[in-house]
């Protein structure tokens, strides 16, 4: 496959009209850095809202948009329709598992361990006791996340998350270590435990050098990590997921795994944790690239 792959003209897709813009930005260029060092045919086409102009013998478009339009379906159908080879899951799989309530009910179906959860509208108050998190339900990268303990920190939170979705996702909180594993094929990578220097892990640690700390693999002993690993690939599989994700769990005292999404365009910069976890398992970046884009391949019809 990787035979293929250099035979082909690999179009990197990044930017996008979402909030996760100059994240993206950064993946991508990280991304086709390292295919043209490789040896690749590599073009880096940045995308400014929801029209694509790609050259015309694009043989492969690396699809580095993280969150809106990268990530829920939408660009995958557009490359579909016109024919195109692209990196990662395809469109059924990009909406599910980009909508965090539509996730939630297939962990449930599937019997993946995950925080009680509910649904509320915009102007709906939740029923579950506080503490709880309330989250916009199809951002990325920590965008409308909150965690609310005290009831007066509540308004706030809904007021955010209702100017994002008029749908709001209210899950339980679980004290606990926050974890990260990468799932690449049908294999689960060395376990990321982040530990952000204050609050949670959100926006500004995920993208801020030294604002959080990193250790792969897990400080976890042997049975806890594959319970972890296990979770992370059941939810993967119930979401009928084929190519990666990056899932996210949170590890409670009593040594139970909760799961709390899974990323489908997870990060490429220099402090994301897929590059991490795969360099854990002896993977370097640009055989990561190669491995994703190997498998993606194998779900369009070569001529």
């Amino acid at each position: 496959m990787k035979e293929e792959l250099k035979k082909l003209h690999l179009v990197v897709l990044m930017g996008g009209p979402g909030s996760e813009r100059e994240v993206s930005l950064r993946s991508g260029a990280a991304v086709a850095r390292a295919l043209a060092e490789g040896g690749y045919r590599v073009t880096p086409v940045e995308v400014h809202g929801t029209e694509v102009s790609l050259p015309s013998d694009t043989g492969l478009c690396v699809n580095m948009i993280h969150g809106t339009f990268g990530e829920d379906g939408q660009l995958q159908a557009l490359l579909e329709a016109r024919g195109v080879a692209y990196t990662g899951e395809g469109v059924a799989g990009s909406r599910l598992a980009f909508d965090k309530l539509a996730s939630k009910q297939r962990f449930a179906a599937a019997e993946v361990p995950t925080p009680r959860w509910e649904k509320i509208f915009a102007g709906q108050n939740p029923s579950l006791p506080l503490p709880f998190v309330v989250k916009a339900p199809r951002e990325g990268s920590s965008v409308g996340v909150h965690i609310v303990r005290e009831a007066s920190g509540l308004e706030a939170a809904l007021e955010d998350c209702a100017s994002l979705d008029r749908e709001i996702l209210v899950e339980e909180f679980v004290e606990g270590r926050e974890l990260t594993v990468g799932v690449v094929g049908d294999r689960a990578l060395a376990i990321v435990e982040i530990r952000p220097h204050e609050g949670f892990y959100d926006y500004a640690h995920k993208y801020t050098k030294g604002a959080s700390e990193y250790f792969c693999p897990a400080p976890l002993d042997a049975a806890t990590t594959s319970a972890i690993q296990d979770a992370a690939l059941r939810a993967h599989r119930s979401l009928g997921l084929e190519v990666y994700s990056r899932v996210d769990v949170l590890l409670r005292g009593d040594g139970s795994p909760f799961v709390l999404e899974a990323n489908t365009i997870p990060g490429m910069t220099e402090t994301s944790l897929l590059p991490k976890a795969a360099a854990a398992g002896g993977t370097g970046f640009l055989e990561l690239c190669e491995e994703i884009a190997s498998l993606s391949l194998r779900r369009f019809p070569r001529t």
